[in-house]
Order: C-alpha cells, then sequence, then structure tokens
C-alpha cells in the first residue's frame, strides 16, 4: 500500500504522540433511508463502507499532541466512499472546528478526499460553504490550520479544507487538484495534477516524505500556535539583527553602493542562519508563482519565542515573491506574530514578464500589508535598497541599516542617465541622492545603524524612537 494510502487510523499514528489522540464523539443527526435525496441502495454502501473500514463516516475526528503541541486533528479515510463529504462528514468538521475554537487549538486536516458524495447531490455539495464558514471563523479567532495532503485531495476537499489552510503540506506523489482522475479532460497532463505541480505553482508550501511528517508538522505547531492566546499581551517587535560584515561606514555615496553590491557581502541566509535557531518556510502567492531566488519568506524561533520573517536575497523581486511576502506578513498579524524584514534588492523585477504578472499590484499588496499590521514590524536594511521595491517591505517607523548597506530613490546609473549626466558623474549623482547609512539617519528615513551587536548601537546621532 503507497505511503499516501494510509487509513485515518495510520495516518494519525504516523503524526501523533503515542497514545495522545482522543477522539471526538460525532454529532447526532436523525438518518433518513437512503440519505437526502432517497437514493435507492446508499444505505446499504454506508453499510459496506463501514465494515470494510471500521469507520462510520468518512473522517475522523479528534485531539492529539503532535510533538508535544496539541491539536484537532481531521484525518479523512478514503476507503469510505472515496473520503467524500456527505451531511453527516459536514457535521463533524463544523464540531471539530468548533471545538478547536472552544479550547484555542490550531485544526490540521489529514485529507485524503474525491469530492462531494454524489449519492447526497447538492446537499453533499453544500457542507462546502459550511467548511468554509467554519475556516473563516477560525480564522478570525487567530487559529492556525495546517493541511496535510494525502493521495488524492481533489474537489471541494482541495479547494476548502486544503488549498483554504494557512500553511500546506503535501506528501510526495499524491494526487491534487480540483478535478478528479475521472473528471478532468481525457488529454490533461496528469502530472500538472500532482503535489509537486501544486509546489511549483504557488499552492502548497513543502512536499514532505512521511517519515518526515511528524517532525515537519511538529515543528509548524510550535512556531504558530505559542501566541494564539488573545488575552496575552500585544507582541513586542522582533529584535534588530546585528550586521555580520562592516562596522566602519563608508566614505562616500558611490562606496555605499560598491559594499552593498559586493558580492563577499553577507546575504539573507546569513542573516537567518545567525537569527534563528530553527525556521520553516513559506512557498508560493497561492497565484500561479513562486521567487524562491528572490525572497525567503517563513517563520522562526528567536530566544525561545515566533518571529515571522521575509528576506529578500539581493535580486530583482518578482511579482510572485511580493505576493508571498503579503501572504506572510498578512497570516502573521492574524497570529499576532512579530514581523521581521530583511531589505536587499537593486529594485522590483522590471521585465515584461514581470508587468504581465502585475507588478505593481504585487508591490501594492506589500504596501497595504506592511501599514495596515497590527502587529510590529522590524526593518533591517542589508545591502541594496533599491527604489519602491525595496520600500514596500519597510517598516515606516521602524527601519535600520547596516554599515554596507544604501536606500535611493533610484540607482545612481539611472539617475545620471535620465538627467543626461555623462558616466563620469555617477559617482558625484550617487553623493547627491544621499543615499549613505549615514546620511539616512540624518535625514530621519532609517532609526540608525547597526553593528554587530544589533541595535543598541546606533549612533548618536540617530533619532529617537517615536
Amino acid at each position: 500500500m503507497p505511503d499516501q494510502r494510509r487509513t485515518a487510523r495510520e495516518v494519525l499514528a504516523l503524526v501523533t504522540d503515542d497514545g495522545s489522540f482522543t477522539e471526538l464523539p460525532p454529532p447526532a443527526r436523525q438518518s433518513r433511508p437512503d440519505g437526502p435525496l432517497g437514493w435507492q441502495g446508499y444505505d446499504a454502501s454506508r453499510a459496506r463502507a463501514a465494515e470494510r473500514t471500521g469507520e462510520e463516516e468518512s473522517v475522523v475526528c479528534g485531539t492529539a499532541a503532535v510533538e508535544g503541541t496539541r491539536a484537532v486533528l481531521i484525518a479523512f479515510e478514503f476507503g469510505f466512499l472515496g473520503g467524500s463529504l456527505g451531511e453527516r462528514t459536514g457535521d463533524r468538521l463544523v464540531g471539530a472546528y468548533a471545538h478547536a475554537r472552544e479550547h484555542r487549538l490550531p485544526v490540521v486536516p489529514l485529507i485524503a478526499t474525491g469530492g462531494s458524495r454524489m449519492q447526497e447531490g447538492m446537499v453533499a455539495l453544500t457542507q462546502l460553504q459550511r467548511v468554509a464558514r467554519q475556516s473563516a471563523l477560525t480564522r478570525a479567532a487567530g487559529l492556525p490550520q495546517i493541511a496535510v495532503l494525502r493521495d488524492p485531495t481533489t474537489g471541494g476537499g482541495w479547494a476548502t479544507l486544503g488549498a483554504g489552510a494557512d500553511v500546506i503540506l503535501a506528501l510526495p506523489g499524491a494526487q491534487v487538484g480540483f478535478a478528479g482522475s475521472r473528471v478532468r479532460p481525457p488529454d490533461a497532463d496528469p502530472a500538472a495534477y500532482t503535489a509537486e505541480a501544486q509546489l511549483a505553482a504557488g499552492a502548497a508550501d513543502a512536499v514532505v516524505r512521511p517519515e518526515d511528517l511528524k517532525g515537519a508538522l511538529g515543528r509548524w505547531l510550535r512556531l504558530l500556535s505559542g501566541t494564539n492566546d488573545r488575552t496575552s499581551p500585544a507582541p513586542v517587535p522582533a529584535p534588530v539583527p546585528a550586521a555580520l560584515a562592516a562596522t566602519d561606514l563608508p566614505a562616500t555615496g558611490w562606496a555605499a553602493v560598491q559594499r552593498a553590491r559586493s558580492p563577499e557581502r553577507p546575504r539573507a541566509h546569513a542573516y537567518l542562519d545567525a537569527y534563528f535557531t530553527t525556521r520553516v518556510h513559506i512557498s508560493g502567492d497561492r497565484c500561479g508563482g513562486t521567487d524562491p531566488d528572490g525572497i525567503l519568506c517563513g517563520f522562526g524561533e528567536h530566544h525561545g519565542r515566533t518571529v515571522a520573517f521575509a528576506a529578500q536575497t539581493g535580486t530583482g523581486t518578482r511579482p510572485a515573491g511580493y505576493r508571498t511576502a503579503a501572504r506572510l506578513i498578512r497570516l502573521a498579524d492574524r497570529l499576532g506574530v512579530p514581523v521581521l524584514t530583511l531589505v536587499d534588492t537593486p529594485g522590483a523585477a522590471n521585465d515584461a514578464e514581470a508587468e504581465r504578472q502585475g507588478a505593481g499590484a504585487a508591490i501594492a499588496e506589500v504596501f497595504g500589508a506592511v501599514a495596515g499590521a497590527r502587529v510590529p514590524v522590524t526593518t533591517l536594511v542589508i545591502g541594496e535598497g533599491g527604489s519602491g521595491g525595496a520600500l514596500a517591505l519597510a517598516a515606516p517607523d521602524n527601519t535600520w541599516a547596516t554599515p554596507d548597506s544604501y536606500f535611493s530613490v533610484i540607482a545612481p546609473e539611472l539617475a545620471a542617465a535620465i538627467l543626461k549626466r555623462r558616466k563620469e558623474e555617477i559617482e558625484n549623482t550617487a553623493d547627491q541622492l544621499r543615499i549613505r547609512p549615514q546620511d539616512l539617519v540624518e535625514l530621519g528615513v532609517i532609526r540608525g545603524i547597526v553593528r554587530d551587536s544589533g541595535q543598541e548601537s546606533a549612533p548618536a546621532t540617530s533619532p529617537p524612537p517615536p
């Protein structure tokens, strides 16, 4: 039997701590002969499914610990009528989500379903509305939802419990897509309906091997579940990372540019490695795109507490990267997690394809996410700060810079070209733009310059915190 085709009980045993699972009692519902449509033989089909699987419905719901973190788990039993959703399935899902909100627990759907149960017609399909409502209420309550996509995850189960989750993990080779294998076009490429294809398209965050699933799920639950008590004080800002390279300030604007562009300068990976003891990454904008080379987004542990991060990597950030960062900031805001952004880009990607992918709208999303965040956002400029593509990720009142960085309205070369200046005047133009870290402090654009000990080493000329 393939790993993805484990039964509901087997997948629960795979991811939960020994002896920790407690099944929730199913809600009572008066049964109608052969279901809401009077579908002849439906009762007999359900009886055979129950005898074959040992389950009374297509989902098993309960609470358990996953590497020490308690959660509500919803495990689908594909052997029960293809894991399909019917009225009684909907009752169990509503009960599970309500229990999660009452006890302030994260929700983990372990999905294996072919979709809605055709023997119950539109009554079955409308269960998706009930599920969507429960997911929305849980999201509004500030509780995380982490879905695991098993084989298969199709139809309404994918479009609600799966794609509607905050974080989406998938098992290798799992069939994942809105259209199931029997209803998609006959000439459709089957490779497009896989977990790997969904990851590449930005619709899933990671493909995880079964033997690694418990550990991955445990890390996500630990990082996302520590701040969901709404009675706790508002989160304090994430501390500013220490600078990892030069501590002396650049003498000229052009020197600042050269330092920031140096291939020897530490980049996002180095800063994240130094700042976090452990971290997990989200991937994709949920709109068909990813930008793994342009931005790193996720959650990490810093001195025992969770901090969300969105870190540019020194390249031109693409629209999918900005949308992923906006998704990250909005999720952190819902969960009450402070955000750290690392600015390092020569500017937003400006090729024709970037325009076709909605560069302006994607950058606007990030500006809006930062501006609207109720949690504190901390920003460190670690390299190039190129125009609006960099500013979008910068906290208006809590941005800092390293000595080997600059922030500019435009690159000095482009400024000189617009002003019709000779190449020999580029360096002077860099000085005129006042882009050095110390210039930015004096102008009030940033709060200070960090050295090797973090924000405490900000110069005396720093304006006081607002």
